[in-house]
């Protein structure tokens, strides 16, 4: 049976070293693939009233906005993901002393970082903006659109840190609900700001700031007032060198991995711009059509990192091994159908960001998402294997592998688009061969480092 621990306020938590593998993967990762579904549903309510509402001068601008947001926020989502995985080794270990001094160390850290992102992106908005040339149409639309988004960075750090820290201990139920609320909420404040009250794209990132607010701090609340066992003493209020260096070695790479790979979104954004606007809002709806379709087998590649985490403190290696195998299984059954659903529906499910007259449009978002969508198997594995090197503290390896990834799909994109005949299918077609050439990379690594320990 899978063996669960309750703690003494209530909050409960599933001890993943111990129970059937795939059944207990699966009930921890359900209530995180729920979860950052949910969260989706902030950036395509934004998409769906704006494209449906505001036309696609405001659509491209929007979608382009998520490009950077993602971006600038892969920052400390990096870092919360890489101290995660530090706390649920931890659990694994039973040292709860040891992780309430990580936490205060790795929240410290990572606010005082994200005041300076935060900051930083507000100078630097018009620079920003001339960097990823975006065009006249969008530019005055996508600059209203941040100045107001950016107020949300630091909830959405909150939310990070703390979902990351009660998914390490095997909570992964509470980080679901504050995000259901908040989405709900999200969707609500759009529809008053836009329809209603008529504030245009400055709405819709209101409507979002407040919603994040609300999981945001919600979270935190939760999290100190429901879980003792990982309320912060005044003991722990210290600063312990060798534990900071030890938090950075497990945090800077998850961090810097996360941002070159979004980075190598941006730039890839960044070209898509050079095409106009007709290409962008079809890059930015179906962008949300294929990130909504991969994102269950992405937040199983998180699930599955704390559970190899968990077992990796406690010890137990051949439990890591089957579970490796179960995990597998897992992806390719649920990428193959999601493929053929995408491939067959592209274009309905672009309709519902974009207007069928738009006809340029729907061809565009139709051909990118027919080619992304054939290889989720690709990109699932991908998930899986970042995954297991950062829960088996060789965060390094998944850098290596997000460089082959991104490094090729930015190298090619570039180099294709500039071929006449070829254009902006270059961009779409370097996104898979990407992918299955860190593919190989990974699971080669991980067969001749098994067979030489």
């Amino acid at each position: 049976m899978t063996h669960s621990k309750t703690t003494s306020a209530g909050g409960r938590t599933l001890d993943l070293t111990h129970g059937p593998i795939t059944g207990t993967m699966l009930r921890f990762a359900l209530p995180m693939i729920a979860g950052n579904l949910l969260q989706q549903c902030y950036n395509i309510a934004d998409t769906l009233i704006v494209g449906r509402f505001l036309g696609a001068d405001a659509l491209a601008a929007v979608g382009s906005s998520y490009t950077l947001m993602t971006f600038l926020t892969s920052v400390f989502s990096g870092l919360c993901m890489g101290c995660g995985a530090f706390f649920s080794i931890c659990r694994g270990q039973r040292d709860d002393a040891r992780l309430r001094r990580g936490v205060f160390l790795s929240f410290s850290m990572i606010a005082a970082l994200t005041a300076a992102l935060w900051a930083a992106a507000a100078a630097q908005l018009d620079p920003l903006l001339r960097l990823l040339e975006v065009p006249d149409a969008a530019y005055g639309l996508m600059r209203e659109y941040l100045r107001v988004i950016f107020w949300g960075i630091a909830a959405t750090f909150l939310y990070n840190f703390f979902a990351a820290l009660l998914r390490a201990v095997g909570n992964s139920t509470v980080p679901l609900a504050f995000l259901a609320v908040a989405a709900a909420l999200n969707i609500v404040l759009d529809l008053v700001f836009v329809l209603v009250f008529r504030l245009g794209v400055s709405g819709a990132a209101a409507a979002t700031v407040l919603a994040q607010w609300v999981s945001g701090v919600g979270l935190m609340l939760y999290t100190l007032l429901r879980m003792p066992a990982l309320r912060v003493h005044r003991a722990d209020c210290r600063f312990d060198r060798a534990l900071a260096l030890e938090l950075a070695r497990f945090s800077l790479l998850t961090c810097l991995q996360q941002s070159v790979m979004n980075f190598g979104i941006l730039m890839v954004q960044r070209l898509v711009n050079r095409f106009g606007t007709a290409v962008m809002a079809a890059f930015a709806a179906a962008v949300k059509i294929d990130s909504f379709a991969y994102m269950p087998v992405q937040d199983f590649g998180n699930a599955f990192s704390t559970f190899i985490a968990q077992n990796h403190g406690a010890g137990q290696t051949r439990r890591i091994r089957e579970g490796i195998r179960a995990a597998a299984r897992v992806c390719v059954l649920f990428c193959v159908p999601v493929s053929a659903a995408v491939f067959l529906f592209a274009k309905p499910l672009l309709t519902l960001f974009i207007s069928p007259e738009e006809m340029e449009i729907l061809r565009i978002g139709t051909q990118y998402l027919r080619i992304e969508g054939t290889f989720y198997c690709g990109i699932g594995v991908l998930f899986l294997l970042y995954g297991l090197y950062r829960a088996l503290e060789k965060p390094g390896m998944s850098l290596v592998l997000t460089v082959i990834s991104l490094g090729t799909r930015v190298g090619l994109a570039y180099a294709l688009a500039a071929v006449p005949a070829i254009g902006v299918l270059g961009i779409w077609w370097s996104v898979p061969i990407g992918w299955f050439l860190a593919d190989a990379a990974g699971v080669l690594y991980y067969v001749m480092s098994t067979r030489r320990s």
